[in-house]
């Protein structure tokens, strides 16, 4: 099943860089235009990398990458381990703070038809192009996707903790969360890590694009090498590891706009949802997210003159003709994008991925102030998803509409880097691993 190895990271030199939270950086597909610019001030943030400036960005990062390295601004480090990393924070209205934790390591990439990876949602094709070929220039993984592993015994925590007591870095990020990183070197422990993981099947939470995009860098080096062996550093990948059955797992809603879409018409797509919903038109559209929570099938529209809770009618649900399981034909999302998106606003299915006319938000505010302002048409309000309905359907075989789930926090970029040349990817001889 799962195979995992430790890795001997490339991190900031101390001497050069003592501050790591000053070239961290959020992940590619959720920096802002603002924050890019800010960030792309720093010469040395690790932006410039992970979202290099054009023209001929991946060129661009394959050049500074050969020079950081030539002049020490990154080193590698002497020894292989494990990375442990845990991020604490806490959400609007909770005084609780949460503590995230998991590990950094190598994993093999297998393709999805193996079933050992799962992904839960499709991805959008051009963001996979994007970072195709920034791993093909650089040949780095700037920072880890997030997998989700299942341990109810908790086995590998008490280890994550002990060396969580010596951290690496401690800085506080751009979302205001504590991240803290910690490494483990002990030959023992790092083998209990392997053991725990290579009977299990890994649910792909988070980076499905940069997954993907191993995946065809592998195929594309597998295929042009006539010694490839399975062994080289193009068949692993970067990832962070968390345990499903920790309380600390936290998956936010992401809400769709919808914009551009000729002829349309407020009025028709009211009175059309009428045919599938109950209808509610809400006086404060600020409260509509609080108003469907916990409603199967509950949804807020929003309008720039008008604000909607829809929830669909029970019998419904038998007449879509997408072809799911039932797992994935009940979830709100696929509901969303089936009876309002391709049914109401007339996208198809087929089409959603790529089109143009469908925008993502993870802010409720955001959505409302866009439609106030016309930058949207509509905004729909959703719910998070569960960690049970993320198990269902990647057990089911299916995934899930593009950006259905937001696992939160995200993890930064920044704290390390990891190399999948030949000669920086292999453990030195004197490892066991």
């Amino acid at each position: 099943m799962a195979e995992i190895k430790p890795i001997r990271a490339w991190r900031y030199n101390r001497e050069l860089v003592p501050d790591v939270g000053e070239v961290t950086a959020p992940l590619f597909d959720v920096v802002s235009e603002k924050q890019r610019a800010a960030l792309y001030q720093n010469p040395l943030n690790s932006i410039h990398l992970s979202v290099p400036q054009p023209p001929d960005a991946a060129n661009r990062a394959k050049k500074l990458l050969a020079d950081w390295k030539s002049r020490g601004v990154i080193l590698q480090d002497k020894l292989p381990g494990i990375y442990v990393y845990y991020q604490y924070f806490r959400l609007a209205g909770d005084s609780k703070e949460y503590c995230r934790k998991g590990f950094v390591c190598h994993i093999r990439a297998y393709p999805f038809e193996e079933n050992i990876i799962l992904r839960h949602e499709n991805t959008i094709p051009q963001s996979v192009n994007d970072r195709i070929e920034l791993l093909d220039k650089t040949e780095l993984h700037v920072s880890p996707t997030h997998g989700l592993f299942t341990d109810e015994s908790f086995e590998l925590e008490k280890y994550m903790d002990q060396a969580i007591l010596n951290p690496v870095y401690e800085s506080e990020d751009y979302q205001g969360v504590r991240d803290v990183l910690a490494v483990i070197h002990d030959a023992s422990v790092i083998r209990k890590f392997i053991g725990k993981l290579k009977d299990q099947t890994i649910i792909l939470a988070d980076g499905h694009h940069r997954y993907e995009s191993s995946l065809v860098h592998m195929q594309k080096c597998a295929a042009a090498n006539p010694n490839h062996t399975g062994s080289e550093g193009y068949n692993f990948h970067l990832m962070y590891l968390t345990n499903t059955e920790a309380d600390d797992l936290r998956i936010l809603p992401t809400h769709r706009l919808i914009k551009n879409l000729k002829s349309f018409d407020v009025e028709k797509v009211i009175g059309a949802l009428s045919n599938d919903f109950t209808v509610r038109e809400i006086e404060d559209a600020d409260t509509l997210n609080e108003i469907i929570v916990g409603k199967k099938w509950a949804f807020g529209i929003i309008f720039k003159d008008k604000a909607f809770k829809v929830r669909l009618k029970p019998e419904a649900l038998a007449s879509m003709r997408w072809h799911f399981p039932h797992e994935v034909k009940s979830l709100d999302l696929t509901v969303l994008h089936y009876f309002i998106i391709e049914k109401i606003l007339g996208i198809p299915g087929k089409e959603q991925r790529a089109s143009e006319n469908i925008g993502f938000d993870r802010s409720f505010s955001d959505c409302l102030t866009k439609v106030i302002k016309e930058e949207a048409q509509m905004a729909i309000i959703t719910q998070e998803v569960s960690i049970d309905d993320v198990k269902r359907v990647c057990h089911s075989g299916y995934t899930m509409p593009q950006k259905s789930t937001y696992f939160y926090p995200k993890v930064i970029c920044g704290f390390l880097f990891s190399s999948i040349k030949e000669k920086e990817f292999h453990l030195p001889e004197y490892s066991s691993f």
